[in-house]
Formats: structure tokens, sequence, C-alpha cells
């Protein structure tokens, strides 16, 4: 799979993650976003093997690609 590019979004969302566990809409309601749209910014992060929804729609962080971005700098 090609490697993820991070939007705002994107970084704003694995930051709230890396918190701890969270749902699309408490993400949403934090960063000011729909839901709908957190959603889908999951669902992307998820495809790319970054976050894990363990289930209920709970999301937790797996593997943070901020750190791959930054060493490539």
């Amino acid at each position: 799979m090609d490697k993820i590019r991070l939007n705002e979004t994107d970084k704003n969302i694995i930051s709230k993650l890396e918190k701890g566990r969270n749902v699309p809409a408490n993400i949403a309601e934090e960063l000011d976003l729909s839901r709908q749209y957190v959603q889908q910014r999951l669902r992307r992060l998820e495809e790319h093997g970054h976050v894990q929804n363990i289930g209920r729609g709970v999301y937790e962080m797996i593997d943070d690609p901020r750190d791959r971005l930054n060493d490539e700098s």
C-alpha cells in the first residue's frame, strides 16, 4: 500500500488517540469537525494500519505514522 500522507486533521486525530482510546463523536466535538469526516479519516488511518477499531466504534492508535514522517525529513 502507498505511504499515507497526513493532513492536519489526521495529525489532530492521532494526537487525540495518543492520549487513549476514543470514539469519532468525541474526537469530532473536540476538534470542531463533523463526526462523518472524522469517521472517514479514521477509516483511512485504519486501512493504512495506524489505528484500529477495537469494537463498538472505539478506536485506538496502534502505530504512529508521524514517527516515520519525522525520520524522513
